[in-house]
């Protein structure tokens, strides 16, 4: 789709002043205010937890109203089943697998690996452009002082390093103290969903001025399950259960995901107080599916698994003005596909070279053209799938045993029956697609 007929569109939905504020074409005008940018990542939100989804136990009326004011996708997923793995592919624009990280950074056995600093992110090329960036939360891409986000382009951070810590006691799974300011380790004291939405707030009053770049990786729903008015499990050292003590942990999640949806109503509150929300683009996604303590609705499996309730995740753009409200968005999409539609949105040119393997959905989300039809990949560890259309083939080994079956999405969205016997040729072709991919990834 070339760039005058997205405009043409742009215009039948009554955005035309979008040529005018944002001067697309006119890159070269300074004084055009560029939009600002807010990534939400939600860490093992399951496809069926949000009310906007079908959800029926959890509130989440700030979440329902940014999905309902913009475009909701139907079949967005994560690149990956687990944390660091999406995280990589979010930050890059590419299958994690090409920089070097396939599977989760553990404490324990991956601490000394991490995004390369040489890494093309969004992040690095936001803030070569102008604008101010900042990363409030999780981070999970590396634990040394080189991997910090500091070095990928985030002018601030403040958050954690590794996969998960206490709510309250800011201590990880290993038992080491892990909350951090840029690359100095400092003590602060608050419940993690709540501090991420204080930064998050001063760094939006702070930049209102300028185009700013906010990525806020929530911890939340992941363990330990613990609401704000806990006790801390985790001391420095000791021994607990990296799940948390309360034993209610339905109710614990339940609390966990509506301080996540609180905290998006306070920074959406304060992107309209300032008069910021026609300039800005916000883009919500999980970063894979549910653990059992959550739902993933109908769909089968759940976070770690290539089943569809492992990365078939919510995820909806708003930007009003220019993205349609009350749109649904029923063709796959990709988590991959953020970094360039970032890139188009903000009209920052890619390095020479450079090609992400997501595409970009801006087109798409202004107007009802189909998503052109694509191939998509994934691969975790002794797991591997291939979707096209709305045909996926999934590939697991057991032991020297490997299992492969095919469904159709769109008769068998659960992934109950397996149609391989019945479609030989279609299953040849996707193998052999499947494994050219994957000799790609790992070169």
């Amino acid at each position: 789709m070339d760039r005058r007929k997205c405009l043409q569109a742009l215009s039948i939905f009554g955005s035309s002043s979008f040529l005018s504020q944002y001067g697309w074409g006119k890159t070269n005008s300074p004084q055009k205010r560029r939009p600002n940018i807010i990534i939400i990542l939600a860490d093992d939100m399951g496809y069926g937890d949000l009310s906007c989804y079908g959800g029926e136990t959890i509130q989440t009326p700030h979440l329902d109203a940014l999905a309902a004011g913009g475009a909701r996708f139907s079949d967005f997923h994560s690149s990956g089943p687990v944390c660091s793995p999406t995280r990589a592919g979010l930050l890059t624009g590419r299958y994690q697998q090409r920089c070097g990280i396939p599977e989760v950074l553990t404490v324990a056995g991956r601490r000394d690996q991490g995004l390369s600093p040489e890494e093309v992110t969004f992040s690095k090329l936001f803030q070569e452009a102008g604008y101010k960036t900042a990363c409030f939360g999780k981070w999970h891409l590396g634990y040394r002082p080189e991997f910090n986000p500091i070095h990928h382009g985030f002018g601030q951070f403040r958050g954690y390093l590794s996969g998960n810590v206490d709510y309250i006691s800011h201590i990880d799974q290993a038992g080491v103290y892990d909350w951090w300011d840029g690359a100095a380790q400092i003590h602060e004291e608050g419940y993690v969903t709540r501090l991420i939405t204080k930064h998050a707030l001063r760094f939006i009053e702070e930049n209102q001025d300028n185009p700013f770049l906010l990525y806020l990786p929530h911890e939340a729903p992941h363990y330990p399950y613990q609401g704000p008015n806990d006790n801390a499990d985790r001391t420095v050292g000791g021994k607990f259960d990296n799940h948390g003590s309360r034993q209610d942990v339905k109710g614990a999640y339940k609390i966990m995901i509506e301080e996540l949806d609180d905290s998006v109503g306070e920074v959406m509150e304060k992107i309209r107080r300032l008069h910021l929300e026609r300039d800005t683009f916000v883009f919500f996604f999980s970063d894979n599916g549910a653990t059992q303590a959550g739902s993933n609705g109908p769909l089968r499996g759940f976070k770690g698994s290539l089943w569809e309730g492992g990365h078939r995740v919510p995820a909806f753009a708003y930007w009003p003005g220019i993205v349609p409200p009350a749109r649904i968005i029923r063709d796959p999409a990709i988590s991959l596909d953020i970094f360039p539609t970032l890139l188009s949105a903000a009209e920052i040119k890619r390095p020479a070279g450079f090609n992400p393997d997501g595409i970009d959905l801006l087109p798409f989300l202004c107007f009802t053209e189909k998503i052109p039809n694509r191939t998509l990949y994934w691969w975790y560890k002794r797991q591997k799938a291939v979707r096209q259309g709305d045909w996926k083939l999934l590939v697991q080994e057991n032991g020297n045993a490997e299992t492969v079956r095919l469904f159709n999405l769109q008769h068998d969205l659960a992934e109950k029956n397996d149609v391989s016997s019945q479609h030989p040729d279609l299953m040849k072709t996707l193998l052999n697609s499947l494994n050219r991919w994957l000799e790609d990834v790992k070169q």
